[in-house]
């Protein structure tokens, strides 16, 4: 399916889906629209002041409008159990777990912050004792044999095009709100969760991260950028990186 009127490009897996769910609802709104619509006109008309009439102290008898209510209960009951609640429990509860890249991203006032494991797949430890907002915003402790290859970027997520991501999301302050418009993801983040979400990337290209919540003044200029890469080029990005990693080691090898 295409994406839906007025909305953003899809570059993700599920986006068609997502998309999907917002045509039928915003089909059934504009039917309920020009229905009311037209309804409201029709009483304006029938029961304009030139023609007061007599009173009617028994009021209306006819059951269309029940007949109605009934049709859009009906309809949206529809839109709820065979369209929302499926696509949310695959979403929400139907996590891959094989074949995934795997990133934490930790949103702060007005930055975020992202952690990959590094070739061994394993996350290195933090703590917020280590937490320094200049050369390590998220803690990273790197005497964490874990750690050594762990790599951190800020405001510039890295993916894999066609290859699931989880993301892990926390905040260091307050509310925030993950949002990739093209990739139709937006989750908030609440301080003292870890939250994860997911999504397959199908397009290779540069996308923005936005925060979907007013988190203070800062709010305006909290923004990322997605990188979406084929395999090899998120090969060789993750390359660079360990290289650029290495050359800081010998850098404070050679000081000490």
């Amino acid at each position: 399916m295409d994406k839906f009127w007025g909305m953003p490009d899809i570059a993700s897996a599920h986006g068609a889906e997502i998309d999907q769910l917002i045509g039928y609802v915003h089909y059934l709104m504009f039917a309920l629209f020009i229905f009311w619509g037209g309804f409201f006109i029709l009483t304006l008309i029938k029961f304009r002041g030139s023609r007061p009439g007599p009173a009617n102290y028994a009021g209306a008898k006819g059951k269309f409008s029940t007949y109605l209510e009934v049709v859009v209960a009906v309809i949206e009951a529809v839109l709820l159990i065979g369209f929302s609640i499926p696509l949310w429990a695959k979403r929400v509860n139907e996590f891959p777990t094989q074949d995934t890249n795997v990133v934490r991203l930790v949103a702060e006032q007005f930055a975020w912050n992202i952690h990959y494991p590094g070739p061994d797949g394993v996350f290195g430890k933090t703590s917020f004792e280590l937490v320094n907002n200049e050369t390590n915003p998220i803690g990273l402790d790197r005497d964490d044999p874990a750690a050594a290859d762990d790599v951190t970027t800020i405001n510039q997520l890295h993916l894999e095009n066609d290859k699931p991501v989880i993301i892990h999301l926390s905040s260091k302050d307050v509310i925030h709100s993950f949002g990739i418009p093209e990739m139709r993801i937006k989750q908030d983040i609440i301080p003292g969760m870890s939250i994860p979400v997911w999504f397959t990337p199908i397009t290779e290209g540069n996308y923005e991260i936005a925060c979907a919540q007013l988190c203070g003044l800062g709010h305006y200029r909290m923004k990322g950028y997605v990188t979406v890469h084929d395999s090899a080029g998120y090969q060789a990005w993750l390359d660079e990186e360990a290289a650029l990693l290495a050359e800081e080691e010998e850098g404070d090898d050679f000081w000490e």
